[in-house]
C-alpha cells in the first residue's frame, strides 16, 4: 500500500446467531426471507402446528421422516378447528405443509437435517381451477356498500374505507390492517397507497374517486376528534375506539354484519376474501386483461388469477364469438 494510500475501514457484517433448536430456526428462518408480517405471523403458526403436533407424539421434528409429515397431514384434515368447529380443507393443510417445506428447505441449507421430509409425503390434491371461497354478484356488492353508505355511528366512516379498498382494490384482509396513513400518497395524478404485500412485495396501487373520498371524510373525523390537522396524523390507517389497529377478525365480522344487513344469502360464510374474488370476476366481465387483473392483485402465476374468476366459464366470453365477428366484418 502507498503511504499516501488511506485505508478504508470496512463495517464488519455481523454473523447470524445459529439457532439452538426447533423452535430457534423459525425466527432465523423468517428473518432470512422477505415477508409481510401477515404472512411471517401465518407461517410462525405453521410451524409452531408442526412443533406442537410433534411433542404430542413423541417425535423429533429434527429427524421426523415423510412418515410422520403424511400423519401430521392426516391428523390436520380430520381434526375440526378450534374456530370454525370443521376439519382444515385441502387447500389450507397444502398451504401448512408448504410453510413446512420452506422451513425445512432452510434447515438443509443449514445442514441441521439431512433431508426435507415433506419433500415425499403425500400432499392434499388443490384444484387450481377451482376456490371454495364464496364469491359475490356485483349487485349483492352494491347491496353491501349501500349498506355501508347509510350506516351511522361512530365507526360507519372507517367501515367504509375498509369495505371501499376491498371492493375497489382487491385488497388481501392482511394488507389491508396493515396499512398506515403514511402510506397514502399522490402519484402522476393519482390518488395511491403503497403497501407490502404476499411475499414481502413492495406494491402500489391507485384509489378510486369512491374510495378517496372515503378515506378524505374518515381522516378529516379523525384529525377533528383529535384537534390536530389531517397531514398530522400517524400510525395505522384503520383505527379501534381507542386507536389500535384494527384486526383481521374485526373485519371478518364487518363483512358478515354488512352483508346481512343487505340480505345476501350465505353471509355468515363470507369472508373478506369473498369481496378480493369478487373485484376479480367484475375486473374480468368488464373486460380487463387478465395480466392486468393478475397485476392488481399481487399474483406470481396467472393460474391464480384465473381461480379468482368466477366468470370465465360464461358462454358470452367465449373467443369464438369474437372470431366470428372479425370474420364477417372482413366478409362484409
Amino acid at each position: 500500500m502507498l503511504s499516501s494510500e488511506v485505508p478504508v475501514r470496512r463495517r464488519a457484517i455481523p454473523t447470524p446467531a445459529l439457532p439452538a433448536g426447533a423452535a430457534d430456526f423459525t425466527e432465523a428462518w423468517l428473518a432470512n426471507r422477505r415477508l409481510s408480517a401477515h404472512t411471517r405471523a401465518a407461517y410462525r403458526r405453521d410451524v409452531a402446528g408442526w412443533l406442537g403436533w410433534c411433542a404430542d407424539v413423541a417425535a423429533d421434528p429434527l429427524r421426523a421422516q415423510f412418515l410422520h409429515v403424511n400423519a401430521y397431514a392426516r391428523w390436520l384434515e380430520s381434526t375440526p378447528n378450534a374456530r370454525s368447529g370443521k376439519p382444515l380443507t385441502p387447500a389450507t393443510v397444502a398451504r401448512k405443509l408448504s410453510a413446512l417445506s420452506s422451513w425445512y428447505d432452510f434447515l438443509v441449507k443449514l445442514r441441521a437435517v439431512e433431508t426435507n421430509p415433506v419433500t415425499g409425503a403425500d400432499r392434499p390434491h388443490v384444484d387450481r381451477d377451482h376456490s371454495a371461497t364464496i364469491g359475490l354478484t356485483p349487485e349483492e356488492v352494491n347491496a353491501l356498500l349501500t349498506v355501508a353508505d347509510r350506516a351511522t355511528g361512530p365507526t360507519a366512516a372507517r367501515n367504509r374505507v375498509a369495505v371501499a379498498l376491498l371492493v375497489d382494490l382487491g385488497l388481501r384482509v392482511g394488507e389491508l390492517v396493515s396499512l398506515d396513513v403514511g402510506d397514502l400518497g399522490a402519484e402522476r395524478g393519482h390518488h395511491s397507497v403503497r403497501f407490502t404485500g404476499k411475499g414481502g412485495q413492495a406494491r402500489r396501487r391507485a384509489l378510486t374517486p369512491s374510495a378517496s373520498a372515503a378515506v378524505h371524510d374518515y381522516l378529516a373525523l379523525r384529525a377533528s376528534a383529535a384537534g390536530v390537522p389531517v397531514h398530522l396524523l400517524t400510525g395505522a390507517l384503520l383505527v379501534t375506539s381507542t386507536g389500535a389497529r384494527l384486526d383481521r377478525h374485526s373485519v371478518f365480522r364487518l363483512v358478515r354484519r354488512l352483508a346481512r344487513a343487505a340480505g345476501i344469502p350465505g353471509w355468515a360464510r363470507l369472508s373478506p376474501h369473498s369481496l378480493r374474488h369478487s373485484f376479480a370476476t367484475t375486473a374480468r366481465a368488464e373486460g380487463v386483461p387478465l395480466e392486468d387483473v393478475q397485476d392488481a392483485m399481487g399474483h406470481a402465476d396467472p393460474r391464480t388469477t384465473r381461480r379468482y374468476d368466477r366468470d370465465r366459464h360464461n358462454l358470452d366470453r367465449d373467443p369464438a364469438y369474437a372470431i366470428w365477428a372479425a370474420r364477417s366484418r372482413r366478409r362484409g
